[in-house]
């Protein structure tokens, strides 16, 4: 058996680094042309405070909540169609371990978390796309 086969690729080693955010009072306008011109299909919320929980919005979110219903993406706020709490991954956790996570709850990406803070974020598709694991 080589040697590489039994190194441990852990979330920190495979996620993008650095993390999009904005604000839940900006419109569900605001945070496309954010996503579009940052090129991502999420942005994380920010919290209001320390005991307040991460949300994240997705392309998913806008469909649901501004497209689908008929509303206007000038007066859907984000905090309206963001999903909170958000499930985060510890940067050290090893990537077998996040995969199944992330498939399991039923998501497609998620923030990885080193020392209370968020550093980076990881999806299912770079985890095969991205990188050379297979």
């Amino acid at each position: 058996m080589e040697a590489d086969t039994l190194k441990i690729v852990r979330a920190k080693d495979v996620m993008r680094k650095g993390v999009i955010s904005i604000d839940g009072m900006a419109t569900a306008r605001e945070a496309a042309a954010k996503m579009r011109s940052e090129k991502v299909s999420y942005l994380l919320i920010k919290k209001r405070h320390d005991d307040d929980a991460l949300g994240i919005v997705v392309v998913q979110d806008f469909v649901r909540g501004v497209m689908v219903p008929g509303r206007s993406p000038n007066e859907v706020n984000v905090y309206e169609i963001m999903t909170k709490p958000v499930i985060t991954v510890p940067a050290d956790m090893d990537i077998r371990y996040v995969a199944r996570l992330i498939y399991r709850a039923g998501i497609r990406r998620a923030p990885v978390e080193e020392r209370g803070e968020i550093v980076g974020m990881i999806s299912l598709s770079s985890l095969i796309l991205d990188n050379e694991l297979f």
